[in-house]
Formats: structure tokens, C-alpha cells, sequence
């Protein structure tokens, strides 16, 4: 089969469009012929070598989507024939793949294949941070930083869709606040020219925010507690600034506020069957068209380098897929 290997770390030259032995499978795995996978900033951290020592030479990718074409002996709920999204064992960049039945969902066909490809990192980890991890309640007003990437704009919809009374963006430029407002935002702060703590202050009357997802960490985790509510849960998913925060425990305790982790990758490995849940959530939200992930560019696998250099070069806005299978 083809697919594309990492064989060395560094840029998106080290990308090899290659044949390589179909995977075989497991008693409680599943082969799925490839359609389509997404493209995900982790993916071009790994090339780099920056998310854990991976053995070269590797196939890139978390997510991807396609038909079952073999089932393992002890899997119980998927059959050959079923299309499905998964988050295979090794890679997503080949035209077949192997996954545990744990991460394999069964999608309707009602939902396209674009769609369907575009959706697992960036919903299954908004509908975490949000239902599961933030516990969002009706009513409450939520503050997502870095609010026009893949993520934050799945985020801003899902957290209308789960009655989030108010959801505000923050983000880099006018033209990404355009992109969060697109996405469904009540509000968007563009942090190089706002103050991003004394705007949420002031579109909440002094209160702040009740939830806050930040995947910037730093000096952005640091100030984002000067404006979460009492109560409120700043949920911490990643550090894109590459610093380090620093939070007070004296900022915690008297106010009942909360700092909480999250890691879509160390939940899929340890604690898999808490994604059950939020798969059938995910799957419900798009097989009705309430949830729209954007797409911004489909490349065919042949051409994964251009890609991620695409992604790297930060014009890219929505999901970036790659086309596996016509």
C-alpha cells in the first residue's frame, strides 16, 4: 500500500511518499481502508520530534476515515462494510490503517466523508473540554482563546449548542475575529491591539467568564485567571506559546475557582472509553447539521508535504484533509 513516512526529523522534506506492508490486525482491532485524514498541528510537531521520541522511520497522523475492511475475532460492535472515523494505532497517512475497536465509531451516511474527516480531533476534544472536563452549565458565559483555529471554532459552536448563555473569542487579528464572529462568537477580542482580561470584565459587567479554554499557556494562562469568574474552570489543553504559567494558589481556594488539564492524546491511550460518549454526541450533532467544521484545503496523500507546509506557513484557516482514495 502507500503511505507516507517520516524518515528522518525536520521539515516537511523529510515527508516520503512510499509502499509500504498493509498493517495486520489484532483480536480486538479493525482494518479500514482509507478514505480521507486530517491534518493536525500535532502531526507536524511529531515530524519535528517534539511530542515524544518517535521510532523512525513513522507514519504521521492521528485521525482518519473510511471503511472497514476486516474485523479482529473478539470485536463485537463493528462489522466489514461500515464506514467509520478512528484514531488508528499507527498513523493515518497510508490507504489502510489499524485501530482498537475502543476508537472506532460508526458514522451514518448521511454524514459526508469531508465532513466526517475534518471532524474527530477538533470535535471530540471541543465536546471534552466542554461537557466533560469544564462541565459547562446552562447559562454560562465562556471565554476560548485562539478562537479561529480548528478547535476554537468547533468549540464556539458546541458550546451554543450545549447553552453556553455567551461565548466570547479571543484571538490575534481583525481578520481571525471575523472568524471567530463567523463561527457563531457573541464577541471577539483581538488581543494585540484589547486588553484581553479588562474587555471580558467589561462584556460581563465584572464577573468574567466562567469557563476559559486555553491552549496558549504562559502569560496568557497567568492573566486569564484575572478574569474567570468565581466558580468559574480554566481548562489548560496545550501550549502553543511554548512558555511556561505560573498560577497562585491564593487565586484558587477563596474564590472556588478551578485549573484543570486536559489531553485528548493521554485520554485516547489510557482512558479510551470515555470517548463513547462524546463520539455518539459528536456523530448526533453533525448527522443533524448542527455542527459545521470548516474545511480550508484538501491535498491527495501524494502531496502530505505540501500540506503541512501549508499548515506551517499559518494561512491555512480550517481543517486541512488529505485525500486518500478518490
Amino acid at each position: 500500500m502507500k503511505a507516507i513516512l517520516v524518515t528522518q526529523l525536520g521539515g516537511p522534506e523529510t515527508m516520503q511518499y512510499t509502499d509500504v506492508d498493509i498493517p495486520k490486525i489484532s483480536a480486538a482491532q479493525v482494518l479500514i481502508r482509507v478514505e480521507m485524514a486530517s491534518v493536525n498541528f500535532a502531526d507536524i510537531k511529531s515530524r519535528y520530534g517534539k511530542k515524544g521520541a518517535a521510532k523512525l522511520p513513522f507514519i504521521p497522523g492521528l485521525d482518519a476515515t473510511g471503511v472497514i475492511e476486516e474485523v479482529g475475532s473478539e470485536v463485537k460492535n463493528l462489522r466489514v462494510g461500515q464506514r467509520v472515523i478512528a484514531f488508528p494505532a499507527n498513523g493515518s497517512y497510508a490507504e489502510y490503517v489499524v485501530a482498537d475497536e475502543a476508537l472506532t465509531f460508526a458514522i451514518p451516511d448521511s454524514i459526508s466523508t469531508e465532513t466526517a474527516a475534518a471532524c474527530p480531533v477538533v470535535s471530540f476534544t471541543s465536546y471534552q473540554l466542554l461537557a466533560k472536563v469544564a462541565r459547562l452549565a446552562e447559562g454560562e458565559t465562556v471565554l476560548i482563546h485562539a478562537a479561529a483555529g480548528g478547535i476554537g471554532t468547533t468549540a464556539i459552536q458546541l458550546a451554543k449548542l450545549l447553552g453556553a448563555g455567551r461565548v466570547i473569542g479571543s484571538v490575534g487579528s481583525a481578520a481571525k475575529a471575523e472568524v471567530a464572529l463567523a463561527a457563531g462568537a457573541d464577541h471577539a477580542i483581538c488581543h494585540d491591539t484589547e486588553d484581553f482580561v479588562e474587555k471580558v470584565r467589561e462584556l460581563t459587567d465584572g464577573a468574567g467568564a466562567d469557563v476559559i479554554l486555553d491552549s496558549i499557556s504562559g502569560r496568557v494562562s497567568e492573566r486569564s485567571i484575572e478574569c474567570l469568574a468565581w466558580y468559574g474552570r480554566l481548562v489548560h489543553f496545550g501550549n502553543a506559546s511554548g512558555e511556561i504559567g505560573q498560577i497562585r494558589t491564593l487565586d484558587l481556594h477563596a474564590s472556588c475557582r478551578s485549573v484543570l488539564g486536559f489531553s485528548f492524546g493521554t485520554t485516547r491511550k489510557l482512558r479510551p472509553h470515555l470517548l463513547q460518549d462524546t463520539a455518539g454526541q459528536v456523530i448526533d450533532f453533525l448527522a443533524k447539521g448542527q455542527l459545521d467544521v470548516k474545511i480550508g484545503k484538501v491535498f491527495s496523500l501524494e502531496e502530505a508535504a505540501n500540506a503541512h507546509a501549508w499548515v506551517e506557513s499559518r494561512q491555512s484557516t480550517g481543517k486541512v484533509l488529505l485525500q486518500v482514495r478518490p
